[in-house]
């Protein structure tokens, strides 16, 4: 039963056509489970989300290709900083799948099928108890990001300010930003509503409290920059 566990490179020549298509097969097929559990509950792009089902794979074969070379360090290193393809920084939830995709595919290439499987499918049994009970959200929370764009005449302190505290239980003003040559202020609020179904209500005060301006409203994890 042992011997499963054990990579099935016996040495460094031993890879041939047919263990190069078991590792692969192996990381893509983990890659696409985990890719799936992710996308079950989560909000993802398609980006992302191929990504992660590709990238074991790409990690299986780097791995493959420096196996006993001297510089096996430097690209395991290089691997692991494909972290850096993101062109902008995504949430911790993220990018704890990114590395988890590439220790499976880190596994797989090293020839430990059996452990590459094992390991992603504990780790994705994980992921779904963890979504499927809410771990680590917060409860009764129901976060929001409004942005209002105020002439640079209104005193958004007195008028804005005092309307968006009626209707929260917290309110924060996180970002002011001068839009439109000066003309303008765009403000962001960090808001946490009293009652989520007064939002339309919230909405159309503003509008007559700003003449109009564009006013958007936002559950908060939609803001945090994606893939």
């Amino acid at each position: 039963m042992s011997s499963i566990f054990e990579s099935i490179f016996t040495s460094a020549d031993t890879m041939g056509p047919q263990e190069f298509m078991i590792c692969i097969a192996a990381a893509l097929a983990m890659g696409f489970v985990i890719s799936g559990i992710y996308m079950f509950r989560n909000r993802h792009s398609e980006s992302f989300a191929l990504t992660i089902a590709l990238l074991p794979a790409i990690v299986c074969v780097v791995i493959m290709a420096v196996s006993g070379d001297i510089g096996a360090g430097i690209a395991v290193a290089g691997a692991f900083s494909l972290v850096r393809f993101r062109s902008a920084p995504g949430s911790a939830k993220e990018i704890a799948v990114i590395f988890l995709s590439m220790a499976v595919g880190l596994l797989a290439g090293m020839g430990f099928i059996a452990y590459s499987v094992l390991f992603g499918v504990v780790l994705c049994l994980v992921i779904l108890a963890c979504t499927s009970v809410g771990f680590g959200g917060s409860k009764g929370d129901d976060g929001r990001i409004v942005k209002v764009t105020v002439p640079e005449d209104l005193d958004y302190n007195s008028e804005i300010d005092t309307l968006i505290e009626s209707y929260a239980r917290s309110s924060e003003l996180v970002e002011v930003k001068s839009a439109n040559m000066g003309s303008m202020f765009r403000l962001t609020y960090k808001v946490v509503m009293k009652d989520p179904s007064q939002q339309r209500e919230l909405i159309d005060k503003i509008r007559v409290r700003n003449g109009n301006l564009e006013v958007a409203v936002l559950r908060e994890d939609t803001v945090r920059s994606g893939l």
